[in-house]
């Protein structure tokens, strides 16, 4: 009977994950779509907001797992869904770079990852991560800079790094405590570094025919993957 009840939970668990993974799958196709073609723009506007407040939406109603950890997700989701908006907006001719805004909203959701992943190992819990990253992270970086604007440098290298000990973070405490959580984390992870590193060359290296469909699958996937280290957390 206690088994037959365990099972009976977890294939039900399992269904509302894939009903949240739906509901995000078709509000980033709708944004992606809306973002290729100039006639659906206002799709794009949109939906590209909803498709990350879904999955912060999906952490909020969890009950599994720590809830220090949780509302670091929920934060660094919300924070997710203001940059989203920044970097939606276009800058008039006398008006403010939005990119700046976004570029320090995400910096802040990567801190609040950060401190999420640091809740369950210490930082640095194991090295070769870290290593691994900064490798990543030292090659992008001299790639972009001498395509980057003077002012944009130091924001850009600082998220750089913040970005790069985020995802370390992750890898590490999946090597440190492997199960569906760490692993949803260091792969939500190595995904938010691929993102942004499509989205830096595209911008300021060398533009590339539909790589907005690049930037946002993998964004998408990567906060997918990093809402569901909350939701997969086994019970305290």
């Amino acid at each position: 009977m206690v088994a037959g009840s365990m099972t009976d939970a977890g294939a039900g668990m399992r269904t509302t994950e894939w009903r949240w993974i739906l509901a995000v799958a078709i509000a980033a196709v709708l944004a992606i779509a809306g973002a290729v073609s100039p006639d659906l723009r206002w799709m794009h506007y949109a939906c590209k907001p909803v498709a990350t407040l879904l999955i912060a939406a999906m952490v909020l109603v969890s009950s599994g797992g720590s809830v220090r950890y949780r509302r670091a997700v929920l934060a660094g989701l919300l924070l997710s869904a203001i940059g989203d908006i920044f970097l939606m907006l276009v800058p008039g001719p006398q008006g403010p770079d939005w990119f700046v805004f976004g570029l320090a909203s995400f910096l802040l959701a990567h801190i609040a990852y950060l401190l999420a992943f640091c809740s369950r190992a210490r930082l640095l819990a194991r090295w070769w991560p870290f290593a691994a990253y900064a490798l990543v992270a030292i090659v992008v970086s001299a790639v972009l800079r001498p395509h980057l604007p003077e002012a944009l440098r130091l924001p850009v290298y600082a998220y750089v790094v913040v970005l790069s000990v985020m995802a370390a973070q992750a890898a590490a405490v999946w090597a440190a405590s492997p199960d569906r959580s760490t692993a949803s984390a260091a792969l939500g992870g190595a995904f938010f570094v691929a993102s942004d590193a499509t989205l830096a060359l595209d911008r300021f290296v060398a533009p590339f025919p539909m790589a907005v469909v690049s930037v946002l699958a993998t964004y998408w996937v990567a906060q997918m993957l990093i809402g569901l280290s909350a939701t997969r957390m086994p019970r305290n």
